[in-house]
C-alpha cells in the first residue's frame, strides 16, 4: 500500500496532558505536509488550530476524554462548544461503568444526544476495547450502529492497551451498514497500519506514523 494512502487515513494525534501550543502547531504543520485525514487535539486548542490551519486539514477533538464518566449534559456541552470553536470531527468516550451495569439504553441515548449536537459533523465513539469483554464489544457495535454514529473507535490510548488486529476484525464483522471503524493507540509501524486497514479500519489514530516518516523516535500514541 502506498504511504500516501495510509496518511490519508491517519488522525494525527496529540492528546498528552502537557501538550503545548508549539507542539500542537507542529503536528498541524506535519498534518498538512503529509496530508493526514485530520489532527486530533485537546478541545482547548481547537479554535487556535482551526485558525492556524485555515481549512487545510480537518480538526478533530475528544469529548469525555479519557474516562468517559462525565454526565451526558457535560458531554453535550463539550460537543457543542467544540463545534462552535471549529471542530469538524468529534471522538467521544462512552461511560464504561454503564457497560458493566448493562445500561445499554443509557449509552445509546447518550450517543444519540451527541450525534444530534454534532449536526452534520462526524461522530466517532470510543469504547475502550481493552476494558471490555468480547460480548460487550459486540454489544457496543450494535449500539453504535443503532445510535447512528459515524465510527466506532477502539481506544483512547490512555488505558491498558490500544488497538489490536483481533478487535478491528471483530468490529468489521459486527458493525452495521454505514458505520466505519477507527483503530487507535499503539500503531507502531507502517506494516501495522497497513494490516489494520486490510482488516477493515477506515481511520488510524496515531502520532507514530508521521514520526516514522520524519525519522523521529516513535514514542507516543
Amino acid at each position: 500500500m502506498d504511504r500516501r494512502e495510509i496518511f490519508a487515513k491517519v488522525d494525527h494525534t496529540l492528546l498528552n496532558q502537557t501538550a503545548s501550543w508549539e507542539e500542537i502547531r507542529q503536528i498541524c504543520e506535519d498534518a498538512v505536509t503529509y496530508q493526514t485525514a485530520s489532527v486530533c487535539i485537546p478541545p482547548s486548542y481547537v479554535k487556535q488550530a482551526q485558525e492556524y490551519l485555515q481549512g487545510k486539514v480537518k480538526v478533530c477533538t475528544v469529548i469525555g476524554f479519557p474516562n468517559g464518566y462525565n454526565t451526558t449534559a457535560v458531554k453535550e456541552f463539550e460537543t457543542k462548544d467544540a463545534i462552535a470553536n471549529g471542530a469538524e470531527e468529534i471522538d467521544m468516550v462512552i461511560n464504561l461503568g454503564w457497560v458493566k451495569d448493562q445500561h445499554f439504553d443509557w449509552i445509546q441515548e447518550e450517543i444519540c444526544v451527541l450525534k444530534k449536537a454534532c449536526q452534520e459533523k462526524v461522530l466517532k465513539v470510543i469504547i475502550e476495547t481493552c476494558l471490555l469483554t468480547e460480548e460487550e464489544k459486540i454489544k457496543m457495535c450494535e449500539i453504535v450502529t443503532e445510535a447512528g454514529a459515524d465510527y466506532i473507535k477502539t481506544s483512547t490510548g490512555f488505558s491498558t492497551s490500544g488497538a489490536t488486529f483481533a478487535d478491528i476484525k471483530l468490529f468489521s464483522e459486527h458493525v452495521g451498514e454505514g458505520v466505519k471503524v477507527k483503530a487507535a493507540g499503539g500503531i507502531a509501524s507502517f506494516a501495522d497500519a497497513e494490516e489494520f486497514i486490510r482488516l477493515g479500519a477506515d481511520r488510524l489514530g496515531t502520532s507514530r506514523i508521521v514520526k516514522l516518516a520524519k525519522g523521529q523516535e516513535k514514542k507516543g500514541y
